[in-house]
């Protein structure tokens, strides 16, 4: 259930915004974050953007917003009604959201909406646009569950289109991540998510709203690099990322994020953010099982050199279960001691060569007996012959 009407912001906020914007809230960065999400006249549900800096989070809503489109197979995409389309924005809040959710509650950042008797006397262009002002009448309401949210949003559609809504919507979704688990993703605490000198939303940012998870790069799992351990990508994304900024080798781009659930992509250049859709579902698919052992094994080759130490063979064999699978195909949980002799220890065989004797009967008597197909087959030969092998064992035909 939803707490009891909103509340004051928490006592780690001052934290929250540093991890935002820096020590220093700089105001004409600021002023680039104000807008809300506004659809285009020409174009029912594509998003608008104002000023450069908030496509960090637009492009990614955007994205989502076709995805729904594309799952649901709508053939009338460019021509639907605005509540429709309302409801595909929420949607696509939501799943940002649910992405970034640690397991605690959703947190929702919203405008104090009457003036207090202090500041009746603060002047009408500071209350709509002052960054201290409005960071000074923000309050926060919890929810359980997206369903409770998404209902909140619906109540409250004017609060996300009006000047504000980008931005409340991303103290929601970093308030719902949480400081610790900021800390534990973002490589250096001490760099903002959005540059305090031209306000774009850093690479944590994105990441952060397209996959839920704050990491500062873009490459398939976490890699060492001489000691230090650098964060990446860890699924699969619902939607994906491509960078321009890979042509120039200057990152790497995993399969996580190349190779979404979905065909859409976030495509970034050095300034901006684009999305690029498609509603051909073919062109994105579930990993071949060689491409999943390809990629693991350079999880373990960060440097590309096509080789692992002997040492890290167990790591890639676990973490592509590949002996589990192997000895458990039916996926009861357990090894059977049988399974395990007989995939490692099978038993040793002797090879000798079988002695036997020869007899020439008189008459022919054939044998048709399916237990002595050796006997059965040389009497092809020599029809009348019966042979006694000494080790009394008749050997086998196969």
């Amino acid at each position: 259930m939803a707490s009891k009407g909103a509340s004051p912001v928490s006592s780690d906020f001052d934290e929250i915004i540093k991890i935002m914007w820096g020590n220093e809230v700089k105001e004409e960065v600021f002023q680039r974050w104000k807008q809300g999400f506004r659809f285009s006249s020409d174009e029912p549900t594509a998003l608008l953007q104002h000023e450069g800096g908030p496509c960090a989070v637009i492009a990614p809503v955007q994205a989502f917003i076709l995805k729904s489109l594309i799952a649901a197979d709508t053939t009338n995409w460019r021509e639907l009604e605005s509540d429709i389309v309302t409801k595909l924005l929420i949607r696509a809040l939501c799943e940002i959201l649910h992405q970034a959710y640690a397991g605690n509650k959703y947190i929702l950042e919203e405008r104090k909406g009457e003036v207090s008797p202090e500041c009746e006397s603060v002047p009408l262009s500071r209350i709509q646009g002052d960054h201290s002002y409005f960071h000074s009448q923000l309050r926060t309401t919890s929810f359980e569950s997206t369903e409770e949210v998404e209902a909140y949003y619906l109540e409250r559609i004017d609060m996300l289109r009006e000047t504000f809504g980008v931005l409340l919507f991303l103290y929601s979704v970093v308030c719902t991540k949480g400081i610790e688990a900021l800390h534990c993703e973002v490589a250096d605490p001490l760099e903002p998510l959005i540059d305090g000198e031209f306000g774009y939303g850093s690479q944590s940012l994105i990441n952060l709203m397209i996959t839920g998870r704050a990491v500062a790069h873009v490459w398939n799992y976490d890699q060492d690099i001489g000691g230090l351990k650098l964060l990446g990508i860890n699924k699969q994304s619902s939607v994906g990322f491509l960078a321009l900024l890979e042509h120039m080798r200057y990152c790497e781009v995993g399969s996580f994020l190349k190779n979404p659930i979905n065909p859409v992509w976030v495509l970034a250049s050095e300034t901006h953010l684009t999305v690029l859709f498609s509603f051909e579902k073919r062109l994105v698919s579930t990993e071949t099982p060689s491409e999943v052992a390809r990629r693991v094994f350079k999880s373990f080759d960060p440097e590309g050199n096509n080789f692992i130490a002997a040492d890290l063979l167990q790591d890639v064999l676990s973490m592509l279960e590949i002996m589990r699978k192997k000895l458990d195909s039916e996926n009861l949980g357990i090894i059977l001691l049988s399974s395990f002799m007989d995939e490692f220890f099978p038993e040793e065989v002797e090879v000798m060569f079988q002695e036997g004797q020869a007899v020439l009967l008189e008459s022919n008597v054939s044998s048709v007996a399916e237990s002595n197909s050796m006997l059965t087959c040389i009497q092809t030969k020599w029809p009348s012959i019966e042979i006694q092998w000494s080790s009394g064992i008749t050997p086998s035909l196969n």
